[in-house]
C-alpha cells in the first residue's frame, strides 16, 4: 500500500484531462459519461466541469449529489505505468457566472457558443471525499 500525499497524486494526474463522471440514475442504476476538466488539472480535491442545466446528468446530481470520477492515464503517457484514479465525492451545481471565469477556457466555446453567458450553462464542482489510486506498483487511498 502506497502512502501518497495529495501533492504526489496531483503531480501524477497533471496530464489527465478526461474523466468518466458516474451519477445515480432515477431507476437506481448508474450512468457514466466522459467529461473534460479543460486543462484545470492542478488537483487539490476539487474537479470542475461545465454542462447544460437541462441535461440528464444535472437532474441526476440534483436528486443525488454523490458521484464518482474515474481517471485513466495510458502507459508511458506519464513516464511510467498506467495510472488509475477513482474519486468518490459530492457534486455541487454552481450557477454564478462570475465563478465560471476561474475555470473557463476558450475550448469550451465549442460547446457553449456564448461563453460563460451561454443560456443554461452550469458549472459542476466535485469535491472529493475519498480517492483511490493504482499505478501498476503502488496503490492507496486518500481521504479528504
Amino acid at each position: 500500500m502506497a502512502d501518497w500525499t495529495l501533492d504526489d497524486l496531483s503531480k501524477k494526474m497533471a496530464k489527465l484531462d478526461f474523466a468518466m463522471l458516474t451519477t445515480r440514475s432515477g431507476d437506481g442504476g448508474t450512468t457514466a459519461r466522459p467529461m473534460s476538466n479543460n486543462g484545470d488539472v492542478d488537483y487539490r480535491g476539487d474537479s470542475y466541469f461545465f454542462a447544460y442545466a437541462d441535461s440528464r446528468k444535472v437532474a441526476e446530481i440534483e436528486a443525488e449529489p454523490r458521484v464518482t470520477l474515474s481517471y485513466t492515464g495510458a502507459a508511458g503517457m506519464l513516464g511510467g505505468p498506467p495510472l488509475f484514479v477513482a474519486v468518490e465525492g459530492d457534486a455541487t451545481l454552481i450557477r454564478d457566472t462570475a465563478a465560471f471565469e476561474d475555470h473557463w477556457t476558450k475550448d469550451l466555446d465549442r460547446y457553449f457558443p456564448e461563453g460563460i453567458a451561454t443560456p443554461g450553462v452550469v458549472m459542476l464542482k466535485v469535491h472529493a471525499r475519498r480517492i483511490r489510486y493504482w499505478d501498476g506498483g503502488d496503490e492507496g487511498e486518500l481521504r479528504i
